[in-house]
C-alpha cells in the first residue's frame, strides 16, 4: 500500500448519526453478555414487528388472503440461469 493511501486511511474520520451515537452510549454501559443479548432481542423484535406490519399493509392493499400467500409460497420465482 502506498504512503498516500495509508495517510488517507489514518486521517479518515467516522461520522455517526444520532441513532448510532445513542446505541454506542447504550452498549458502553452494558456489563454482561446477557444484557447485550436482551437488547439484541428487543431490537430484533422491534424490526420484526415493523416488517410484519408493513407486510400486512401490503397484503391488505393488494387484496391478498392467506390462500393467496400460501399459493405464492409454492411458486418458483427465480429466473433460470443459462
Amino acid at each position: 500500500m502506498n504512503a498516500k493511501l495509508r495517510n488517507m486511511e489514518a486521517t479518515a474520520t467516522t461520522v455517526f448519526n444520532p441513532i448510532q451515537l445513542y446505541l454506542l452510549k447504550l452498549f458502553s454501559n452494558m456489563e454482561s453478555e446477557q444484557e447485550l443479548e436482551e437488547v439484541r432481542q428487543l431490537l430484533s423484535d422491534y424490526y420484526f414487528n415493523k416488517v410484519e406490519k408493513r407486510a400486512a399493509e401490503i397484503s391488505k392493499k393488494k387484496g391478498w388472503t392467506q390462500e393467496t400467500l400460501d399459493s405464492m409460497s409454492n411458486e418458483h420465482f427465480r429466473i433460470p440461469y443459462k
